[in-house]
Order: C-alpha cells, then structure tokens, then sequence
C-alpha cells in the first residue's frame, strides 16, 4: 500500500486504532528502530501515540501471532521472534524516536479528544450503575471536563456500544441499572453465540497463537497472582478461539455482545469482588482440547465455562445488592428516582 493510500484510507476512518498502531510499530520493528530485545510496555507506546491502552494490547497480540515480538518471564513483550536468547532491553521508547507517519498521527489525534476523558467517564458510570438508574446531561459532561458537546457524544456513543448508557423515549442519557435479568440477557445471547462459533472457527484457528494463549493460561493458572491480567487473558483466549469464525456478521456479533459483559465484569472487579480462578481453568480446558483437534469437546467445554461464569456473576451480584449506594457521584451524574 502506498503512502498516499495509507493517507486516504486513514482519513476516511477505515483503519482502527489497533490497525493504525500495529502499522506503527510493525514499521518500526522492521526499519530497527526498535531493536531485537527491546522491551515494549503498553503505557509508554500509548503516551507516544497519545492513544488509550486497549489498542496498543490489540496490536501487540498481532504482532505476536506474526513472531515479530514475544512474551518473556517479565512485564510487556520482548522485540524479535520467541527463543532467540536475547537479553531484555529496558530502554526508554520515547528516547529512541519513535516514527510515526503523518497519516497515522492525524488518524490517532481526530480520535483522541474523547479518548481523554473516556476512561474517567466509564469509570463514574460503571461504578454507580449496579445501584440503580442515572441520568447523564451532555451540557453538564461537557462544562465539567471543559471539552465540546461534539466530544461528549463521542465519549457517550462508545459507553452505548459497550451496554453503559441508553437514549430513553425522551431522548435522555441514561445510564443503568445493571440488573441480573439484564446480565442474564447478555449470557443467553453468549450460550447462543460463541461456542457454535468456535465449531465454526476451529479449522482456521491459528496454531501457533493458540499454543502461546495456552501457556499463557498454564502460566497464571499455576501463579498465586495470575488473576491479576485475567480480563486480558480472556480477551485473547476470546479472539483466538472464538473469533477466528470465518463469517464476518457472527464476528461482529460476538463482539458486539461481550461489551456489556466485559464492563459488567470490570465493575465488579472495582467494587472490589475477587476474580475466579476457575475462569482460566476453564478457558485452559477449551484451549487444550482445540490444540489436540477435540472440537466438539471445546464447544461443549465452553458452554459448560459460560454456565458457570453467569453463575459467579449473579452470585457477585447479589453480595453488591446489599452494599450502599455511593455517597458520593459524579456532578453530571443524576439519579432517576423510580
């Protein structure tokens, strides 16, 4: 693809954020301004970009499928393919001069105004919609993070996505209440979803990410800490196994639902409920049987994970029905008395 492509392509919003950062460091790694052994952390790459983390992960992992970078007993990736020997290179990336091509900074740059303030506004959502319904006035969002209305929509149109707000008949933003039957929903649609589309995916799985997601899992299984990356785990066991179904819509589909979920999950985890250690057990089991070609066991291994996980997260959910509300919200954030 030509520089002038990449340029049209960038400014017409067909490349994604993971895209336009795998692009980046890919070209990098291969120019060698990353050296082999260099250690590659999330934060700082996301600094450099002026991006938020979740797509530097993403294209970390593709870049790992692709043996251009690895994973070592340390934090982060390695440069270069696994069992190389190389030693860690704990560098400063900001120091080494980073290339980034203009077309992708300005498509990085046209996002990040509400990529600013995003996480703050999911977490101030997430952490009040358990206990009950909110109601979110764009002037007030606005003034109090002192950015545009343009920008608010955005911020707003993203927590719709992942099953965080909602527009009511009068057009309001709302925001909650993340109820058990809503949860239940999202799991009924999970049973139906995904592991039809591991049968589905399986020929197509790729070997090589799959053993490496494998001893990722083994690796925090076996470790005392492993939950600790749990969520990052499961969202690599997730496009491994169960995205790499070759039909487009049921990709989307997948994805689509899980986001709600995802959130449902990370709230918990901030409300301070433990993560399960038989998650990755499971996860494991699904990934060991794709390996050896037991599809049909993996599907049946995945619905046996999803039962038990809707049944973890209702159990959680009602130790927080007995927790008080926050004393404290958000300005923008009103309450809805029923």
């Amino acid at each position: 693809m030509t520089e002038s492509m990449k340029e049209e392509q960038a400014a017409t919003g067909s490349q994604k954020r993971y895209e336009i950062a795998e692009e980046v460091l890919r070209s990098n790694i291969e120019a060698g301004t990353l050296p082999a052994g260099l250690v590659l952390l999330e934060g700082p790459i996301a600094d450099i970009l002026q991006t938020s983390r979740a797509p530097v992960q993403r294209a970390l992992q593709t870049l790992e499928a692709d043996g251009l970078v690895h994973r070592f007993a340390g934090r982060g990736f390695l440069v270069g393919p696994p069992g190389d020997g190389v030693e860690p290179i704990r560098t400063d990336i900001k120091a080494l001069g980073l290339v980034v091509p203009r077309h992708a900074d300005e498509a990085l740059q046209s996002r990040s105004s509400w990529e600013r303030i995003y996480n703050t506004v999911e977490a101030d959502v997430a952490g009040c919609v358990v206990f009950g319904r909110y109601r979110i006035v764009e002037m007030e969002l606005a003034n109090h993070f002192n950015v545009s209305r343009t920008v608010v929509r955005d911020v707003l149109t993203r927590l719709r996505e992942r099953g965080l707000v909602r527009k009511n008949q009068s057009s309001h933003w709302i925001a909650g209440p993340l109820t058990a039957q809503t949860v239940k929903d999202h799991f009924v649609l999970r049973t139906m979803l995904e592991p039809p589309a591991i049968r589905l995916g399986a020929p197509a799985v790729n070997r090589a990410r799959l053993e490496t997601l494998l001893k990722r899992l083994r690796t925090a299984e076996d470790s005392a800490g492993g939950l600790g990356n749990s969520e990052a785990i499961q969202i690599e066991f997730i496009e491994c196994c169960v995205l790499a179904a070759p039909n487009e819509r049921l990709r989307d589909l997948v994805r689509n639902n899980l986001l709600p979920v995802t959130a449902t999950d990370r709230l918990l985890r901030r409300l301070g409920l433990p993560g399960d250690p038989a998650i990755i057990t499971e996860l494991r089991l699904v990934a060991e049987l794709l390996l050896r070609g037991a599809t049909e066991s993996a599907v049946s291994m995945m619905a046996t994970h999803l039962e038990a996980s809707l049944n973890r997260t209702i159990a959680q959910m009602k130790i927080v029905a007995i927790i008080p509300g926050p004393g404290v919200t958000a300005a923008y954030l009103t309450p809805v008395l029923d």
